[in-house]
């Protein structure tokens, strides 16, 4: 097997950027299914895809796709991504994973059991700037890695029937923003050892703003801001005793990096912008994924992101939710399925 044959579950705005971004990269996009053979149909035809399936179910069946993207909405991630895993394909599920450490461990158990692989679509980990930040501080420019920050900060629709406000669809800025800064301390710093957590919630009893505090292994402190009602810079810094690191906006997405010595003089500036006309960059993370696959590595420690780290990272996220008074009706009161009520 020379590449793997994808199939997109759903059809909604990131599943047409990951699709854009898969056919500038040259991989094969075979199949996409969605719960209506209309809405199937206009996404296979926008992207050339030979297969239109009129349900997920029948998606995950075609016997001609290796790997599934899961780009439905949160709370569908866990049940899509099941389907998948039960019927043989490997799986991308789009950031948050899941939404609960609980249903992170059932998929993390389910692949490991078939021998698949099942990987967070966490495109950050696979950008070109990441890959160098993680290059410096292994080359010990910084020195001792002594704080990280991080914000996630937009302006977005306020409709309290709004996917990013409705809490049965997980909504909230937690999931749809705070992943990214809480997902890059985890890369720099590793698990945290006590997490202080604070957010002002809305109406709808969604998170709109939320802030972290947290401790790492050597004493190392991080903070993250998360907004969906207030734009700010969208950056992230990384110090250390011998130097730091910024990320000018957006630092979740291809971006310059400058490393600055402890008394400011520029000692690096790493441009990891994609060309344009090119790929965006989500086609970093489904090259990774069929490198996983290729390589026989179900478990992920080839990826910058194994499966075991985004279990663990939604372990903090339920910490967060559970300190700032977020619950997700009919996810955080339901069994797994196939568990006893």
């Amino acid at each position: 097997m020379t590449g793997l044959r994808w199939g997109i579950l759903a059809t909604g705005g990131i599943a047409a950027s990951f699709a854009s971004d898969l056919r500038a990269a040259g991989h094969d996009l075979q199949a996409v299914g969605s719960r209506s053979q209309e809405s199937a149909d206009a996404f296979a035809a926008r992207f050339d895809i030979p297969r239109a399936h009129a349900s997920y179910e029948s998606l995950v069946a075609d016997p001609d796709i290796d790997i599934v993207y899961v780009a439905s909405p949160h709370p569908m991630h866990h049940d899509n991504a099941r389907l998948a895993l039960e019927h043989g394909k490997h799986v991308l599920v789009e950031k948050a994973f899941t939404v609960t450490q609980a249903q992170a461990g059932d998929l993390q158990r389910i692949a490991a059991e078939k021998g698949l692989v099942v990987m967070e679509a966490m495109w950050t980990r696979y950008l070109p700037h990441m890959v160098r930040l993680r290059e410096i501080i292994a080359d010990g420019t910084l020195g001792e890695i002594r704080s990280v920050m991080a914000d996630h900060t937009q302006s977005l629709p306020t409709d309290p029937a709004h996917r990013l406000n409705a809490l049965e669809l997980g909504g909230g800025a937690l999931l749809d923003l705070g992943i990214y800064p809480i997902s890059f301390i985890w890369d720099v710093l590793g698990e945290p050892a006590t997490i202080l957590a604070s957010a002002r919630l809305i109406e709808t009893g969604a998170d709109a703003e939320v802030a972290t505090v947290m401790t790492h292994a050597g004493g190392a402190v991080s903070t993250s801001v998360s907004s969906s009602r207030a734009a700010g810079p969208n950056a992230a810094y990384v110090v250390g005793t011998e130097g730091r690191v910024e990320i000018e906006r957006f630092f979740w997405a291809p971006s310059v990096l400058r490393v600055f010595s402890t008394d400011g003089t520029l000692i690096e500036e790493f441009d990891g912008r994609m060309p344009d006309g090119g790929p965006r960059g989500l086609h970093l993370e489904a090259a990774a994924a069929e490198k996983a696959v290729l390589h026989g590595d179900p478990a992920g420690p080839l990826l910058a992101l194994p499966i075991a780290e985004s279990v663990a990272i939604m372990g903090t996220l339920d910490e967060i939710r559970r300190q700032i008074g977020v619950v997700y009706p009919g996810v955080d009161d339901a069994p797994l399925r196939g568990e006893a009520r």
